[in-house]
Formats: structure tokens, C-alpha cells, sequence
């Protein structure tokens, strides 16, 4: 009996181990929607214990330790934690106290559905902290775990809609400072390291758990009611007392506005922040604990108006998100791009007191279209809303469609329903979901019930479809010159039939007087009833409020009054739309760079000059030909470097300044720029700091200035900043005159390792492949675009359109256009994100080959 009890025993024993081998092996990768849903339909009440030991040594393993509690519905089958790392770094599995078989499989690690119980389980992982997301420095380190990458560092349910508490334990070396989303509530000593404890936490989703980590400065301030510290690495003493006081108070400022428009107040138990040197992103809403790029926060005496309001918004963007994503987060991440647009448009409001002096209709515009065009008008276009089967593809939706077209699209919508409904229809949607989980769908129901406009169907043509429309019009006069009929219509850049319901201002100028006539456009096709019996205008500018979405008709006869137009928001737009025209073919870019140097010359607006100076060089080096480039280089550097020497205002100075520089490769330019960066000439009112100086002395060996090498180590010898120097140090190779080192170096980017710091990467591969040095650096193009699926697997969510963009996205050649096509010919396979990617990346190199065909067949 005894023996025929341990067979029976051993049998069940081997069955169970093989059905749960057979079910990891149905199992994803990945986290899928399916299992998901799933997952959130049953577990509830998580709470994560987690334990770091920090060693001093860069590359040995942190050792871990992960205590687990979650209430289980009922028992279905196996529960799946995500660990997205080597089965080896495991170390013991237990499940309610008892010791288990690690089974990890396809990035699971499965819990057998027969040590589990209904109610509360508690789960205690020893594990080796994973690496890919942990950005490790020889002196700091710190998380970033936005979209899915919480999976990479420890076991956890990695989906927005699993929201849980966290307690930390963090030992680190004992000169190191420790940064989490709560509240020190114990420091130990430990012999050479220290142990920092933290309380529970608030309620969050696994993207927002981080800490950081090292050797920092802190500073603590209350600028209203609650002490806010923060971390930072920066040297520069003129720049740290330039911006602590503005950072603490321009965080404040955002919170004071967030807490009167959403009548919520702030929802977690602290808000601190910390500055790191070559951050990945502009910023990070981790709750409690904000990361930024350093250089993003600390400004001095020399930034410019806009730097200065990059900032600011920069900050208000990443407050917003307490509310909008950390608060109320999306349900899976299809909608990640509700806590963006939120985020963004709450963030040019808050701009409005913050910063009286600035045109923010026009900052408004000149932030968002631009940038949203720059994608939605390529055919790798996507809409706002994205389906999303597996959040290990989550990184793909990120773009400037949601983070530029979205803003565009709230503020149609606010339009729409009125900004007072609006705003309660917000509070709502705030009230309703705090520390919940929501769609889209659900906001525009509370949006639906205060307007009697159709919101479902107006949010589905905005929302759900890509694209944007090309307006075209026929206007018909009688014998006198008086309009008879006007008919303004819409088409879809993508052939489809959408149309897109939106309210837009038209611009009659006349030679004594100007009309303004709004436009309420709702199907494809439009009689303008207000414009009938007036006299012809000599021109007639479209969305002169910027408030419209498209390509207008514009002719190249009008291009000459946009200098003259008061309005700069209507002055602007016409830029943009010019720019738009021009891609498409209707007017040429001579005429187009023509009408920017004009505008480089007269316009007094700070905004507009940066606006302006981006078109300039966008032209200038993609869409002339050489011989074109010669001839305009010596007439705009001719232009811009005379208004250098007006008495201007120092923000206008330094923004015509970086015009100069960004096309200042030839003689003279290059003669003016390397006594600049001697210190030989001095502008007056030119405010320069060290970091232009060390750019510019870059610049001057991108350009090939024949010295160059004495240049580059003059510049890293004056570097004092370890951060800054070995930033400089990773970019000299792709500065080298010798070709053989420029290869090698891209050579060593095939090993992840080498791409660790993304933001580097993207600037020595723009240097690489600067149109100055592509007759060369061609043949690193295709292997630039086969390590694309890699990069996307390794990198951070903003980094393959950056590797794309600085690689394939300098370049317009033929040559150039037939690698593309052949990798694209020979990957069919190519997940359909990425394939956007690489087509929005490349878009000016296809419509230069457009432009060519019509130069050419207009010739024969």
C-alpha cells in the first residue's frame, strides 16, 4: 500500500508539473491584452515589498528580495507574475510559505494554482535585480520603467490597471542619497553603506515605481504648504542659484492651478523631483519622486525666453500628470496618449499667469503643429487612438501625434462644448476615477451628456483615424470683382473619405483694411455664406487664429505680404503653412527659404524667430540643392550676421545666433564662429555660458574646421563637470576627421551596452550622418536601419524614432531612397509600429524624391 500510494503520488505529482509546463509554454511573451484582462478580473489589494542592496561596484548584481501580497478571486489557473530577465537571476520561490520549483517561462515566472489560496497570497521572491532599465553610472543610478520595464527589474504584474502599494528597503553606499515615490521613514548605518527604509506608498501602476539612487546634492524648499526636495548632479554654481528658487516655484505655481481647475487636491503624500544628467526624456511623472533631464532645470542669465518656457511648460506638463495618469490612469496603455494630451494641455494653461508677457495662442501654436504635422503628414501616420494586442509593442505609440496632434484635437473639443462645461465635465472624469482606471470612452460619456452636439461620433472622426485634411477652395466673382460663391472643401491626405468637424478663422486682406470670417466646418464640403458680396481680396490667408487642423491653400504670389501682416499668430501659421505647401509640391523651396530669411531679418518675436529659424535650416539642408545651399548660405549668414550687430534684446540675440551657427559651415561663417568660440569677438549682448561654448566648439569640428582637434581638446580640458565630460568624451569619435575611427565607433553601437545612454547616441549619430559627411557615412545606413528591431527590444520608448531620425532621417539622396526601399522590400515582416517609424523618419527623403520627379517631368 505504501509503495502504491508513492507511485500514485508520484504520478499526480508528474502530471501536475507537466500541465503546468504545458500551460507556460501557451503562455506570451509580453504582456497580451488577453491575459491582462484577465489578470485584473481576479487579483486586487497588491502590495509590493520590495528590498535593493545597492554594491558599490558598477557591474555586480544587486541583490533583491521581493515580498508579494494580492488578493485572489478564485482559483481558475496559475497566476503569472512578469520577470523579463534570465531565469539564472531568481535565486527561490516561495508561495505562502512554502518552497516551490522556480518555473519561469517566455518572461513569466508561474505560481501553480495548488499552492495558492482564495483571499490573500503571499509570495517572496530572492532575485537578482534585472538590468535593462536600471541605468546604472559608476556614481548613481536610477528606474525608468515606462511603458513595461518594471517587468525587467523585478517580478510584478506589469499592466496599468493592476494599481498597488509599495514599501522599499534600499541599502546603498553610504555617500549615496536614496529617492522614492514615499516617505523616508528610517536611515541605518550599515559599516560602508546605509540603509534607507521607506513607508507604504500610494497607489500606483508598476510604469510609475522608481527610485534613484547616488551621489547627489539635495535641496529642500516649501513654496506654499508642503516641502518639496530636490536631487541633482549639476556643478555649474551660477546655474544652480539662477534656477533652484525658479524650479521649487514654478512646480508650485502648477500645483496651485491643478488643484483649482480639477477642485481635487493633490493626491499623493509628496512631491519631490530629481535633476539627472542625460535623462532619456525631457521628464518622468514617477509619483512622489519626478525625474528630468538636468539640462532641461538648470538655466542661467543666457537662456532665452523660450528656454526659459520649455522649462516651465516642462514642469507643468509633469505636474499634470499627477492628476491626469498617475491619479486617473488609462486602463491599458491604447489610451496612453489620455495622460499626454491631458498633460500637455494642462500645461498651456497653467503657462497663461505663469508667464503674462508670452503669446500664448502663438507658443500654443508653435509647440504643437509643427511637430504634429511632422508625423500625420507621413505615410507612416497613426491615429490618436492605437490598438495595442501586447504591452511589449506599448513603447511604439508614443509620438508627436499624442503628444502635439492630441492638444490640437482637446482644445477643438473645449471649443465645442464650451470651456466652463468642459472644465466640469473635467472635475467629473477626476472625481469619478481617482486611483481608478479609465478609457476614453468613458470621459467622453460625462463629455456627451453636457453638449448637444453627437461626442461619440465628433471623438471617432479626431480620435480614431488618422490623417489630417487638405483644404481646397473655388471662389467665383462677378463682373465688378464681388464673391458670387465661395466653397471651401476638405479631403483627406490619405485618400480616405473623413472629414474633420472644426471651427477656423479666414483672413480677408485688402490693400487699406483686413475681414475676418469664421469658418464652423462640419462635412467635406462647405458653402462660406459670409463671404458672399464682398469685394476680392488681394490675399486670402486661411486659420489666421491657428485654431484649425490641415494644409490650406495659400499661392506663391502671397507670400511676399506675410512679413507685413500684424497678427503674429496669423503671421505665423502662414509660416507653417508655407512649409506645409512646400512639401506638397505647390511652392518651391527656393521661394519658401526666400520668404524664412526675410522673416529672420524682421521679425522681432522671439517665438517666431525660433519658429522661422527651424524652417530655415529644415530647407536649407534637405530640400536645396549644393549649389542652391552655397548661394542662400552666403545670403542668410550675410543677413543674420548683420542683425547680429543691432542692439537687439539678449533672447533675440542668442536665438539669431544659433540660426547663424546651424548653417555657418563655409569660410567666413566658419572664420566669425571660431573667433566666437576664442572669445576673440565679442558680440554685444550675446550671452554665452560654457555648455554653447563646448556646443560650439563641436560644431566648429563638425564643420571641418581645420582646427578642429586642437579645438576639441581645448574645449574637454575646460570641462570641470564629470557628467558633462564624459558626455563629451562619447561624442569626440563621431567629431574625428579620420573616417576608419567614425566607423569603428559606429561599430561599437551594434552592442547594447555602447547605447546605453540613448540621448548621446542620437547626437553622435546625427553628427555621423550630417549631410556635410553622408558622401561617407552612406554605407553605415543599412545597418543602421537592421539594428532598428533590436533597438526598439532594448531601448526606451522615445529612442527607435531617435535612432531613425538622427540615420535615415538626414538624408535625401537617391542613393539613400534605394537602401530604404530594398529594407523595407526585404522585411515584409516588419512589426507595423515600427514600419511607422521608420516612414515617419524618412518622409523628407521620400518627398524630395517627389519634388525631383515633378522638377523633372515639368523639364520635359
Amino acid at each position: 500500500m505504501k509503495n502504491l500510494f508513492y507511485a500514485s503520488f508520484l504520478v499526480l505529482f508528474l502530471i501536475s508539473c507537466s500541465n503546468e509546463n504545458n500551460t507556460a509554454k501557451s503562455i506570451e511573451s509580453g504582456v497580451s491584452e488577453d491575459m491582462a484582462t484577465q489578470r485584473a478580473s481576479l487579483i486586487s489589494n497588491v502590495h509590493y515589498n520590495l528590498s535593493f542592496d545597492i554594491p558599490k561596484e558598477q557591474d555586480a548584481p544587486i541583490s533583491s528580495k521581493l515580498v508579494l501580497n494580492f488578493n485572489l478571486v478564485e482559483l481558475q489557473k496559475p497566476v503569472y507574475l512578469d520577470f523579463n530577465e534570465e531565469t539564472s537571476k531568481i535565486k527561490s520561490v516561495f508561495i505562502n510559505q512554502t518552497d516551490v520549483a522556480i518555473l519561469h517561462k517566455n518572461e513569466h515566472i508561474i505560481l501553480p494554482k495548488k499552492y495558492l489560496i482564495k483571499g490573500n497570497n503571499t509570495i517572496t521572491i530572492a532575485f537578482n535585480a534585472g538590468e535593462l532599465s536600471l541605468n546604472r553610472n559608476e556614481d548613481y543610478l536610477y528606474t525608468l520603467l515606462v511603458p513595461d520595464r518594471a517587468r525587467t527589474l523585478f517580478p510584478c504584474f506589469d499592466q496599468p490597471n493592476i494599481k498597488g502599494v509599495y514599501t522599499l528597503n534600499i541599502t546603498a553606499p553610504g555617500d549615496w542619497k536614496v529617492l522614492s515615490g514615499s516617505k523616508k521613514i528610517k536611515q541605518t548605518q550599515k559599516g560602508e553603506y546605509t540603509q534607507h527604509e521607506f513607508g507604504a506608498s500610494d497607489q500606483m501602476s508598476t510604469y510609475l515605481f522608481s527610485f534613484v539612487a547616488g551621489k547627489f546634492e539635495s535641496v529642500t524648499q516649501n513654496p506654499a504648504n508642503m516641502d518639496m526636495t530636490i536631487l541633482y548632479r549639476e556643478t555649474d554654481t551660477t546655474k544652480i542659484k539662477y534656477s533652484l528658487d525658479s524650479i521649487f516655484n514654478l512646480h508650485q505655481q502648477s500645483l496651485s492651478f491643478l488643484e483649482k481647475y480639477t477642485a481635487y487636491p493633490f493626491p499623493f503624500q509628496k512631491m519631490d523631483f530629481a535633476a539627472i544628467p542625460g535623462f532619456q526624456y525631457g521628464g518622468m511623472e514617477h509619483v512622489g519622486a519626478i525625474q528630468y533631464r538636468e539640462s532641461s532645470l538648470f538655466l542661467d542669465k543666457s537662456a532665452t525666453a523660450n528656454n526659459k518656457l520649455s522649462r516651465a511648460k516642462l514642469i507643468a506638463h509633469e505636474t499634470s500628470h499627477m492628476w491626469f495618469g498617475d491619479l486617473v490612469t488609462m486602463n491599458w496603455f491604447n489610451d496612453v496618449w489620455m495622460k499626454e494630451v491631458f498633460a500637455n494641455f494642462m500645461a498651456d494653461k497653467i503657462m497663461n499667469p505663469a508667464f503674462p508677457d508670452i503669446d500664448h495662442q502663438l507658443a500654443f501654436m508653435i509647440n504643437h503643429y509643427p511637430n504634429a504635422y511632422s508625423e500625420d503628414r507621413t505615410l507612416g501616420t497613426n491615429p490618436i487612438r492605437q490598438d495595442l494586442d501586447n504591452l511589449n509593442n506599448a513603447g511604439s505609440l508614443y509620438g508627436s501625434i499624442i503628444y502635439n496632434k492630441a492638444p490640437i484635437m482637446m482644445r477643438q473639443l473645449e471649443t465645442v462644448l464650451g470651456k466652463e462645461a468642459f472644465q466640469t465635465g473635467i472635475q467629473e472624469y477626476i472625481n469619478t476615477y481617482a486611483f481608478k482606471n479609465a478609457v476614453w470612452g468613458e470621459l467622453i460619456a460625462i463629455l456627451d451628456k453636457k453638449s448637444t452636439t453627437d461626442m461619440v461620433a465628433w471623438s471617432d472622426v479626431w480620435v480614431n483615424n488618422s490623417s489630417r485634411p487638405i483644404f481646397s477652395h473655388v471662389i467665383e466673382y462677378d463682373d465688378d470683382n464681388y464673391i458670387t460663391s465661395f466653397k471651401l472643401f476638405q479631403n483627406a491626405e490619405d485618400k480616405t473619405n473623413h472629414s474633420w468637424p472644426q471651427t477656423f478663422e479666414v483672413l480677408f486682406l485688402y490693400p487699406d483694411k483686413s475681414k475676418t470670417l469664421t469658418v464652423n466646418m462640419i462635412d467635406n464640403e462647405l458653402v462660406v455664406q459670409d463671404a458672399i458680396g464682398l469685394a476680392k481680396p488681394t490675399s486670402i490667408l486661411y486659420n489666421s487664429n491657428a485654431e484649425g487642423y490641415g494644409v490650406f491653400p495659400i499661392q506663391e504670389k502671397d507670400l511676399e505680404i506675410i512679413p507685413t501682416i500684424h497678427d503674429q499668430v496669423a503671421r505665423g501659421y502662414a509660416y507653417i503653412n508655407v512649409y506645409e505647401n512646400m512639401l506638397n509640391g505647390s511652392i518651391t523651396p527656393a521661394k519658401a527659404i526666400k520668404l524664412y530669411s526675410t522673416g529672420l531679418v524682421n521679425e522681432k518675436n522671439e517665438l517666431l524667430i525660433s519658429l522661422i529659424s527651424r524652417y530655415t535650416t529644415s530647407v536649407f539642408w534637405k530640400y536645396l540643392t549644393a549649389e542652391q545651399r552655397l548661394y542662400y548660405q552666403k545670403e542668410i549668414s550675410e543677413q543674420v550676421w548683420s542683425r547680429l550687430q543691432e542692439e537687439l534684446p539678449a533672447n533675440i540675440k542668442k536665438t539669431l545666433y544659433s540660426s547663424y551657427k546651424s548653417i555657418g559651415y563655409t569660410n567666413l561663417s566658419l572664420n566669425h564662429l571660431y573667433k566666437i568660440w576664442k572669445k576673440e569677438l565679442v558680440i554685444n549682448n550675446l550671452k554665452l555660458n560654457d555648455d554653447n561654448y563646448t556646443e560650439l566648439a563641436m560644431d566648429l569640428a563638425l564643420y571641418g574646421h581645420p582646427e578642429s582637434e586642437s579645438i576639441l581638446k581645448t574645449a574637454e580640458q575646460a570641462i570641470s563637470n564629470n557628467d558633462k565630460l564624459n558626455r563629451f568624451k562619447f561624442l569626440l569619435p563621431s567629431l574625428s576627421k579620420d573616417q576608419q575611427t567614425r566607423n569603428t565607433f559606429f561599430e561599437s553601437l551594434q552592442l547594447e551596452e555602447n547605447r546605453a545612454k540613448e540621448s548621446w547616441v542620437a547626437n553622435a549619430m546625427n553628427n555621423l550622418n550630417h549631410p556635410l559627411h553622408q558622401e561617407k557615412s552612406i554605407q553605415h545606413l543599412r545597418p543602421s536601419l537592421d539594428l532598428v528591431e533590436e533597438i526598439q527590444k532594448t531601448g526606451d520608448i522615445f529612442f527607435p524614432k531617435r535612432w531613425l531620425s538622427s540615420t535615415i532621417g538626414n538624408y535625401t539622396s537617391p542613393e539613400a531612397f534605394e537602401i530604404l526601399q530594398s529594407y523595407l522590400k526585404e522585411n515584409p515582416d516588419l512589426n507595423s509600429s515600427l514600419k511607422s517609424k521608420v516612414l515617419q523618419a524618412s518622409d523628407d527623403l521620400r518627398r524630395v524624391q517627389l519634388l525631383q520627379k515633378q522638377i523633372d517631368t515639368s523639364l520635359d
